[in-house]
């Protein structure tokens, strides 16, 4: 549960294809720097999908992973971080997490993917 409203970073265990599923919900938006859920190592990617709903015309936009997504990171306000979101990942194979991430974003919302683990 998310629930620091001045954020706060999370570290998965090292992708091996456990199955392993972690799930995480919005329970406080963020007001201050950043919710961050990232990789343990550089050789661990995420893959999916965030299917975020604008604020000015009820509708949504789909964030797609790119080939080296490794990190989440939710602002409170673009890309999300907004009370009731959630997130399930997956330990799918070695190096690599299988990511669904729903919730809403205000601004121009963007993507929370990044490669930002080295």
């Amino acid at each position: 549960v998310l629930s620091v409203a001045s954020g706060a970073t999370l570290t998965l265990p090292a992708a091996s294809g456990t199955g392993n599923i972690y799930k995480f919900f919005v329970a406080t938006t963020i007001t201050s720097n950043n919710y961050i859920i990232q990789v343990a190592n550089g050789n661990d990617t995420m893959a999916g999908v965030a299917i975020v709903a604008n604020d000015s015309d009820n509708s949504a936009s789909i964030f797609e992973t790119a080939a080296a997504s490794d990190t989440i990171t939710l602002d409170g306000t673009t890309t999300g971080g907004i009370l009731g979101g959630t997130i399930e990942i997956q330990d799918v194979a070695t190096n690599v997490f299988s990511v669904v991430a729903r919730g809403a974003a205000t601004g121009t919302e963007a993507t929370p993917f990044s490669a930002a683990v080295s």
